[in-house]
């Protein structure tokens, strides 16, 4: 709509609101200026001291936990150690399985899955053993008509309660990556969770790609991840670093992509990522160390423009 189809009236209502979401968005960045975040991504880890090493070489202060269940506590002491001493964060702990799976045994699988990838980030100190919430469908990170059922709801707090009443966490946190399909879909679905799931060690991944499930989604990225951050922000513990891409085919389709060859509001997303600089901005899904580090040079460029430093490993 142009000038001349408002009225005075209209036109200044309309102007006003603009310049006052200019500038929000301009104190956001002002308050960005001079912060310092974590990006994290895979590094390969033969032993302790040459982990830290590829972590310093690729830029990263965060990291993927680099070992697995069977680790001995020897060995964990040794990685936290070479961590902590070169001011890197153990980000996460993956547990991905279906505990909700319609299949006894899946379902029972995953469960030992997430209680000892839970027990795992415990005992190494990272800030969070994240999964999906998992699917009612054929695939276990799936869509299905039952995923987003108030019965569904309910399993996934019975669920989350049960992983963490077993194992009991005191210095890390059971979380839930957003998902497009699957509970939590939204920043106000992760909210109900967190009110129903009602458990201290039970907090927050967010993967606003994730949420990205149409073009209205797309085209106000920035605006979601706004009310994300706002909603959920203190109990925030990791995020990801992806992009995503609106085809222009009918009817919809959206592509995961490499950060910086997507739609993605990256300025909000680090902008409001300052607020909680605490919690990692971890890269993944790409298939080499050269997309990695395009992945990394881009969202350092953006980073750069607000005045906002990831630091040095």
């Amino acid at each position: 709509m142009t000038r001349r189809h408002l009225s005075r009236r209209a036109f200044t209502r309309v102007s006003a609101f603009g310049a006052a979401a200019a500038a929000v968005l301009a104190r956001g960045a002002r308050a960005a200026e001079g912060k310092v975040l974590r990006m994290g991504g895979p590094a390969p880890a033969r032993d302790p001291e040459s982990w830290v090493q590829e972590l310093g070489r690729r830029g990263y202060r965060a990291a993927y936990c680099p070992v697995g269940a069977d680790a001995t506590d020897d060995v964990l002491k040794a990685y936290a150690e070479a961590a902590a001493k070169a001011g890197i964060v153990i980000a996460e702990v993956g547990a991905w399985s279906n505990p909700i799976s319609t299949d006894e045994k899946q379902r029972r699988d995953a469960l030992a899955l997430c209680r000892r990838q839970l027990a795992l980030a415990e005992r190494i100190g990272a800030r969070c053993c994240v999964n999906i919430s998992g699917s009612r469908g054929p695939a276990w990170d799936g869509p299905s008509k039952d995923n987003l059922t108030q019965a569904t709801f309910d399993l996934i707090v019975e669920t989350t309660r049960a992983i963490i009443d077993d194992v009991k966490p005191a210095r890390t946190f059971f979380t839930l990556e957003t998902m497009p399909w699957a509970y939590p879909d939204s920043p106000d679905s992760y909210l109900r969770l967190l009110k129903a799931i009602d458990r201290k060690a039970f907090a927050v991944h967010f993967d606003p790609v994730n949420l990205i499930s149409s073009p209205q989604r797309y085209f106000a990225s920035g605006a979601l991840i706004r009310e994300a951050f706002e909603k959920l922000g203190p109990h925030l513990r990791s995020c990801h670093a992806k992009d995503i891409k609106l085809d222009s085919r009918l009817t919809t389709h959206l592509d995961e992509i490499r950060p910086g060859l997507g739609g993605l509001d990256y300025a909000a997303f680090l902008t409001e990522l300052t607020r909680f600089p605490d919690a990692p901005l971890m890269l993944e899904h790409l298939p080499n160390d050269e997309e990695y580090a395009l992945a990394a040079d881009h969202i350092r460029g953006v980073a750069k423009t607000l005045g906002i430093s990831f630091g040095a490993a």
